[in-house]
C-alpha cells in the first residue's frame, strides 16, 4: 500500500479510478468504497463522475482514500492504485494514470457499444501485457452466484484485496448497509457475489 510521510508522521493512502459504461453499477461500487471508508473514519474525496451516464456511455470516477486529509478530488497522470474496471476497453483508456506499481482489475467480457470496438484478442493481449492485471468474465461468475445483476459486487470482491486502505470485511459490512433497505435477499445474494469476486482474485 502506498505509504506517505508529511514530517515525521507517515500515512496511507489509496487512489482509485473507478470506470465502465452506464448501466453496469460502477456508482453503486463508489457508494460501498464510500460507506466502508466513511465508517472506517478514512478520508474519502470522490470526483464526479465524468462521461454519459446513461446505459452505453462511458463512466469514470476517481476516489481517493487516505488517513490524512485530500486535497484535490482528481488523481494525477501515474498516480492510480487500482484501476476498477467493468469493462475492458475502459480499463486500457486509462492506462496512462496507473502508477508503475499499480494494478488493474476488470472484467473479461468485452461491452461492445461502439462500431469500432477493438479486436478481442489484441485487446486481451495488451492487458496480458500489463504487470499486474486480474480479469475475469465476471458476468458468468454473478450468473454462478444465481444474481444475473451482480457483476458489479463480483468485480468489487476481485477488487477488494487491492483496496488494503479498507478490509474486505469493511466492503462486506457496506454492502450489507447500502442494500439493507432493498430486502435481506438482495443483501445475500450481492454478499454471495461479492464473496465469490474475493475468491477469484486469489486464483
Amino acid at each position: 500500500m502506498p505509504i506517505g510521510q508529511r514530517g515525521s508522521e507517515f500515512y496511507m493512502k489509496k487512489d482509485i479510478i473507478l470506470c465502465g459504461v452506464g448501466g453496469q453499477g460502477i456508482l453503486s461500487i463508489a457508494t460501498i468504497i464510500g460507506e466502508a471508508a466513511t465508517e472506517a473514519g478514512i478520508n474519502l474525496k470522490q470526483a464526479e463522475v465524468h462521461g454519459m451516464s446513461q446505459r452505453g456511455g462511458d463512466v469514470q470516477s476517481n476516489l481517493r482514500l487516505s488517513t490524512e486529509p485530500i486535497y484535490s478530488d482528481l488523481i494525477p497522470r501515474g498516480g492510480t492504485d487500482v484501476v476498477i474496471s467493468m469493462e475492458p476497453m475502459e480499463a486500457l483508456r486509462y492506462l496512462p494514470y496507473l502508477a508503475k506499481t499499480g494494478t488493474i482489475v476488470t472484467s473479461s467480457k468485452p461491452f461492445i457499444n461502439i462500431p469500432n470496438y477493438p479486436d478481442e484478442a489484441a485487446l486481451m493481449a495488451e492487458l496480458d501485457s500489463m504487470p499486474s492485471v486480474v480479469k475475469l468474465d465476471i458476468e458468468s461468475v454473478a450468473k454462478d452466484a444465481g444474481n444475473v445483476r451482480g457483476a458489479n459486487m463480483v468485480l468489487l470482491g476481485m477488487a477488494a484485496p487491492f483496496i488494503e486502505i479498507i478490509t474486505v470485511e469493511q466492503l462486506r459490512k457496506a454492502i450489507s448497509v447500502i442494500f439493507a433497505r432493498k430486502g435481506e435477499a438482495i443483501v445475500e445474494a450481492n454478499l454471495k457475489a461479492f464473496d465469490m469476486g474475493v475468491e477469484a482474485s486469489k486464483k
